[in-house]
């Protein structure tokens, strides 16, 4: 079965008592770990980094994230034109990115201060040599909008 990248939409709910925001079919039974990255400033890039087996998923919780991913066709010496998939990650929109087996991940923040959290299908050390590294350079210009 491939897979591909996908937004889990959620939605928000507000009343006088304040605002709720959900991912209600987001179904976290495969998520082992998570944690969170925060990017101080709008130039800090990290990309690309990609993996075989592991799966994760991101979710926007302060600012907002540029979001770039690439289906590897050859993990040891990738094509210059994999398909790129772009997303826009905001807080005001609670959405959770998937990212499948197979693809490598850039992300760059739009707002300083911005918080992504990344869960992840294995725990940390489960399995072995599946941490790729491309060049951050490889398939997009961070710079350019």
């Amino acid at each position: 079965m491939i897979l591909e990248p996908k937004l889990i939409e959620g939605g928000t709910y507000q009343d006088h008592r304040g605002t709720l925001q959900f991912v209600n079919p987001f179904d976290m039974k495969d998520v082992k770990r998570m944690y969170f990255t925060t990017h101080p400033d709008t130039s800090t890039i990290r990309a690309w980094q990609g993996h075989k087996i592991e799966s994760r998923w991101f979710y926007c919780v302060k600012g907002s994230f540029e979001v770039k991913l690439v289906k590897i066709d050859n993990w040891d010496n990738p094509s210059d034109n994999c398909k790129i998939y772009h997303f826009t990650l905001e807080e005001d929109k609670p959405q959770v990115l998937f990212i499948p087996q197979g693809y490598a991940n850039g992300f760059k923040a739009n707002t300083e201060q911005s918080k992504l959290m990344i869960m992840s299908n294995y725990a940390l050390n489960e399995i072995e040599d599946d941490h790729y590294r491309f060049e951050q350079t490889k398939w997009v210009n961070w710079n350019k909008k």
